[in-house]
């Protein structure tokens, strides 16, 4: 590579937060030791990404792709004819490009990506946030030059000499914030003196977080010291406010659709109850927040059980199952929260559990594979 010539890169993936916000992270540490660097992003349209890539000041490019329909097959017609748009339009946007590595982060647009760009003889980095490899990235990772990733025995699904351990980049904010706990609790119009737990379902909300808190408001009322604050998700706001609006008021529950300051949301919290996607973990972890992990069912190869199951054999986290959360999650976390040494212990062992600098060693690799030295 020319001295001259400038760095380009692709970054692709998508789909949820769990994707984007570490694919951002990897762009911002690019950027941060490369200025000049040309990052342009490859998305799924209709996808979160759309919005969340410009938002952050990125260029993005969707392509027409989605998952296949596993119930009705006879609709997957129209799926893979838009596969192989996908991988057409893939292979232009990197012959116009010219990248000098690409980047996957998981989500439907990195398979077309990352499978032009090995076919055209450009190298491939894979960054796998989950404890279970997914099927895409299995398949990917045969012509992938890097594989980053967070977990130990990932050598059950890639080839180890390609295997970094980066861990999982996060969110920058959360990292760089430094807020008063008592601020943050005031923020959320709760009272710091009382213990907090945050609820939060991920970036598009659970049903399973949202119908346990519906159906224990007695215990809820029945603990004022103890305080709750939900995220339901937009997608299920109306259907809580209405359940919520037959009830009486409880006053140490505070309920929101979406929590944009989640800085603030964990520094209020002394337990937060979350799903098990990887960079909620790795969050959790960087963090020291003592948790409870209710993993998806509806994930690929269950491979949220699997990384709940990463931190709680290591006492860094309790694991409660979805199909039993109904009946023992709010309990649970209303005991959890009021053991003050169970929250330290939580807390102590998750940290040792965290990742520093994984953004900025990613792109250590990126540079790499691109031929270059970090400034």
């Amino acid at each position: 590579m020319k001295a001259a010539e400038p760095l380009r890169i692709i970054v692709s993936g998508g789909g949820t937060g769990g994707h984007i916000f570490p694919a951002i992270s990897i762009a911002n540490a690019i950027k941060a030791a490369h200025p000049e660097a040309e990052i342009k992003f490859v998305g799924a349209l209709g996808r979160m990404e759309m919005q969340r890539v410009p938002q952050a000041g990125y260029e993005i490019v969707g392509l027409p792709i989605c998952g296949l329909n596993r119930k009705n097959w006879l609709k997957n017609f129209s799926v893979i004819w838009k596969i192989l748009k996908s991988q057409r339009m893939a292979k232009r946007i990197i012959r116009d490009f010219k990248p000098q590595v690409v980047v996957g982060v998981g989500g439907y647009a990195s398979g077309p990506t990352l499978k032009e760009a090995a076919k055209m003889g450009i190298p491939t980095l894979l960054q796998e946030q989950n404890s279970y490899a997914g099927v895409t990235n299995k398949l990917l990772a045969k012509k992938a030059k890097r594989i980053c990733v967070a977990y130990d025995g990932m050598e059950r699904f890639f080839p180890a000499d390609k295997i970094v351990k980066t861990g999982n980049p996060v969110r920058q904010n959360l990292l760089e914030a430094n807020i008063d706990k008592t601020e943050a609790v005031k923020s959320f119009g709760l009272d710091p003196k009382k213990r907090t737990v945050l609820i939060i379902g991920g970036s598009l909300g659970a049903r399973t977080m949202n119908e346990s808190v519906l159906q224990h408001i007695e215990d809820i009322r029945s603990n004022p010291d103890v305080q709750f604050i939900l995220q339901t998700g937009k997608y299920y706001s109306e259907a809580v406010q209405e359940a919520l609006a037959k009830e009486d008021e409880v006053e140490n529950l505070k309920v929101m659709d979406f929590i944009a300051n989640m800085d603030q949301a964990y520094a209020a919290a002394d337990l937060v109850v979350s799903r098990a996607g990887a960079s909620s973990i790795s969050e959790l972890c960087l963090l020291q927040k003592p948790c409870i992990l209710v993993p998806s069912p509806n994930v690929a190869e269950d491979h949220q059980t699997k990384n709940a199951m990463a931190l709680s054999t290591k006492g860094a986290a309790i694991l409660v199952r979805d199909a039993e959360a109904q009946n023992q999650l709010v309990p649970l976390a209303i005991k959890t929260v009021l053991d003050t040494k169970q929250l330290q212990q939580l807390g102590e062992n998750a940290g040792k559990l965290a990742y520093h600098n994984s953004a900025q060693t990613i792109a250590e690799e990126v540079f790499k594979l691109a031929g270059i030295a970090t400034k």
